[in-house]
């Protein structure tokens, strides 16, 4: 059997910010970094069930207001980022706005986050999305086992070095 190249592997893992040139993963280093007015726009979506999906618009659902109880995990959920993701960097958010828009099928969820920092908020939108689509999934699993959380991404960001990105 080939053994692998070492140096091949070396050059690609030191290629990744988070991976070392010995394989060990490591947190980045900012510091060197200026401080910009940075936002990221992350969006994703869950399909819910028409017959699920009647009860949530009807109010009728045991555990409570859906949207609502999505919007704030969402919300905390971008607050707390650093603590759920190992390598990423706590931020002192400015703002986070989380909008849940009804569908025929579902929801679908978007996040803005605002920071002033060294580092992008692209992680902490990413989360907020994913976070909101699961609480409504764990509100509404009674009604509907088959939701499905879809097309979670960033589709905008700005600020940073690497400058603007939007989604196409």
């Amino acid at each position: 059997m080939p053994r692998p190249d070492r140096r091949a592997a070396t050059a690609s893992r030191s290629a990744l910010s988070h991976v070392g040139s010995d394989g060990r993963a490591r947190m980045v280093d900012v510091s060197a970094k200026p401080v910009t007015a940075r936002e990221a726009v992350a969006r994703g979506r869950i399909v819910i069930g028409p017959a699920a999906m009647r009860l949530v618009r009807a109010g009728r659902l045991a555990k409570g207001a859906v949207v609502e109880v999505a919007r704030l995990a969402g919300i905390l959920a971008a607050k707390r980022t650093a603590e759920t993701i190992p390598l990423c960097h706590p931020l002192p958010l400015t703002h986070v706005d989380l909008d849940l828009r009804p569908r025929r099928d579902g929801y679908e969820i978007e996040a803005r986050v605002r920071t002033e920092a060294r580092t992008g908020a692209e992680m902490e939108a990413l989360h907020a999305v994913c976070v909101a689509a699961l609480t409504v999934y764990d509100m509404v699993k009674a009604a509907d086992k088959s939701m499905r959380i879809e097309a979670v991404r960033v589709v905008r960001k700005s600020g940073g070095r690497s400058g603007s990105y939007r989604a196409r």
